[in-house]
């Protein structure tokens, strides 16, 4: 039972670590035709607030795939709680 444990500990960190680094290449790519437009001086405002509306929008997504995967985990690790009681009392 340990190692299932073990593995989904695991299996919750890694898709986290996951998330977050595609989120990063994500804003990366997503901000370079905004930067691009700032460069422009009348379409510099529109892109900085676009930009910034962009980005918290993008990390409102992530945040939230976190979550899921949090209360997955959790939900997991109560399960196998479950299981690991039921083999001890038998």
């Amino acid at each position: 039972m340990e190692m299932l444990n073990a593995m989904q500990k695991f299996v919750q960190e890694s898709i986290d670590k996951g998330a977050t680094s595609i989120e990063d290449v994500h804003k990366r790519l997503e901000s370079m035709p905004l930067d691009f437009l700032a460069q422009i001086t009348p379409l510099e405002n529109i892109a900085k607030g676009s930009k910034e509306i962009l980005n918290r929008s993008t990390g409102n997504v992530y945040e939230s795939i976190r979550l899921v995967n949090m209360k997955v985990g959790e939900i997991a690790a109560r399960m196998l709680g479950q299981e690991d009681a039921k083999e001890t009392s038998a």
